[in-house]
């Protein structure tokens, strides 16, 4: 399975950036496409979470209301609409697919990650 996150760059505060995570290779039943993001010198942590088959969604609370993750079937793509940028929103930004239906619990049980994707807010 390859990931490929899209979608990146610079943005004030207060405007939006949509990134992109196309799928390709293998296909599952069932799996769950995540997005990250890790802030310099900060932890990996989760942003958001959608469960392909039926798309219910997961979000963080520090994105909820601002970030939307959605799907396109034709695409076998994952998109992250992130609005109302702030600062702290600042990081690198990875996709990840988990192989199963049930939300896990961190990121080290997803199988598969993306090349990650730069996100800057400037003031």
């Amino acid at each position: 399975v390859q990931l490929q996150a899209s979608g990146g760059g610079l943005v004030q505060a207060g405007g939006s950036l949509r990134l992109s995570c196309a799928a390709s290779g293998r296909t599952f039943s069932s799996w769950i496409m995540g997005w990250f993001r890790q802030a310099p010198g900060k932890e990996r942590v989760f942003v958001a979470a959608l469960r392909w088959t039926g798309g219910d969604t997961n979000y963080s609370d520090s994105v909820k209301g601002r970030f939307t993750i959605s799907r396109d079937y034709a695409k076998n793509t994952v998109h992250l609409q992130m609005n109302d940028l702030k600062l702290d929103d600042t990081a690198v930004y990875y996709c990840a697919l988990y192989v199963g239906g049930s939300w896990p619990s961190g990121s080290y049980e997803y199988d598969y990650w993306g090349q990650g994707t730069l996100v800057t807010v400037s003031s």
